[in-house]
């Protein structure tokens, strides 16, 4: 009886999937053949050295290694007609470890997860946010990942966590307004807390992560736009994650959408707000998902269609230079559905093409994510995969 079900290949990987160096080949190689297992599926050893351009000694030096470690387990042979020796195909093991995934980005809720390695959620909780920020958040969020990992029914392979704000490589929070989070060790924090590995990275990012891996998301040109709290966005231009200096890259929440202009008798979008940034009229006080409540609150039908449209517009305005300037193939929006899958997203869509030019725009789509409420927690199960196995 084997351990691996049948497999149904995961998605793209980012780059790089070549060799590197001599002093990193034998983590890279493992890396490599790691990342063909999960998106592939299994193979034998013979058909992994062609696939990867190792040789078939190394190949089977790595099998040995990742047998014995747990991660990867010799399957049933398969005859397909072949003439010769059929050779034994290896995959990953099912029940080899689980990740915890935790997302951050909803205002009201705190979303974990306990994910398997062939990406099947087993164990699903939320808890309220309940208005807590600073150190109060910190403490809520460790007792909320200790219930996961008690959840768990295999060895936890890490814990991975989109977070809102700017959060720099070592999984610190450089900055989130919105939690009362400045210069937080979030990983260090939760990881000595767990007892287990733990990588945290900015929600936009995390969430397109799990876009490009789980949901059919491109990796030539894919920006998805988080809404939820606050408003982020991620981006995978030609296979690689833009990471940008200070790694801030993608804080268009913070994009000033309203301005004094706006601040007139019978101006539909209203005046500037201001946001938890310090500044006025950010994207956010207008397109985060507390404003749009606020909005439509009250509203019949029509007027609630025609209020979204008018933020939709100003999303679309915003999104223009971005689409122009890194030729977007797709934008990907991750939210409520019922606020901005319908009429705002149409009005984004046709305002960004009426502002692009049509090579731009004549391709490009505005679509919801296709993983729903998901993406940003297979986003934070890849997070763990990448730092602690190398896949990607």
């Amino acid at each position: 009886m084997t351990l691996v079900r049948e497999w149904q290949p995961a998605g793209r990987a980012l780059r790089p999937t070549s060799k590197v160096l001599p002093e990193h080949a034998r983590a890279h190689n493992r890396s490599l053949v790691l990342q063909h297992l999960f998106h592939a599926g299994p193979a034998s050893r013979a058909d992994l050295a062609r696939a990867t351009g190792l040789t078939r000694v190394t190949i089977s030096d790595l099998i040995a290694g990742l047998i014995a470690d747990g991660i990867v387990t010799e399957l049933d042979v398969r005859q397909e007609g072949r003439v010769g020796k059929p050779g034994t195909p290896v995959g990953l093991r099912e029940d080899a470890f689980q990740i915890i995934a935790i997302d951050l980005a909803d205002d009201e809720l705190v979303h974990g997860a306990v994910i398997d390695v062939a990406g099947t959620v087993r164990e699903r909780r939320s808890t309220p946010t309940a208005g807590r920020t600073g150190a109060e958040a910190v403490e809520a969020l460790v007792g909320f990942c200790r219930e996961l990992v008690a959840a768990a029914t295999c060895p936890v392979l890490g814990v991975g966590v989109g977070s809102p704000g700017v959060v720099d490589p070592s999984g610190a929070v450089v900055q989130a307004p919105n939690r009362g989070w400045f210069d937080v060790p979030l990983a260090a924090l939760l990881s000595a807390a767990l007892g287990v590995p733990v990588h945290v990275a900015n929600d936009a990012n995390t969430a397109v992560l799990g876009e490009f891996t789980y949901g059919g998301g491109t990796g030539e040109g894919l920006l998805l736009l988080t809404v939820g709290e606050g408003v982020g966005a991620g981006t995978v231009l030609d296979g690689a994650l833009v990471q940008g200096h200070q790694h801030a890259a993608g804080e268009i929440g913070h994009v000033t959408a309203v301005d004094e202009r706006d601040d007139v008798p019978g101006s539909a979008i209203g005046p500037p707000r201001p946001c938890a940034c310090g500044r006025l009229g950010c994207l956010e006080t207008v397109l985060a998902v507390p404003a749009l409540r606020r909005r439509v609150a009250g509203l019949g039908p029509a007027e609630r269609d025609a209020a979204l449209a008018v933020v939709g517009r100003r999303l679309g305005v915003v999104l223009a230079p971005i689409a122009s300037a890194l030729n977007l193939s797709e934008v990907v929006v991750s939210g409520p559905p019922e606020l901005l899958g319908g009429t705002l997203r149409e009005a984004a869509l046709e305002t960004l093409r009426s502002r692009t030019m049509p090579v731009i725009s004549s391709g490009l789509q505005l679509r919801m994510t296709a993983l729903g409420e998901d993406g940003a927690l297979y986003g934070a199960a890849v997070l763990v995969l990448s730092g602690e196995l190398g896949v990607t």
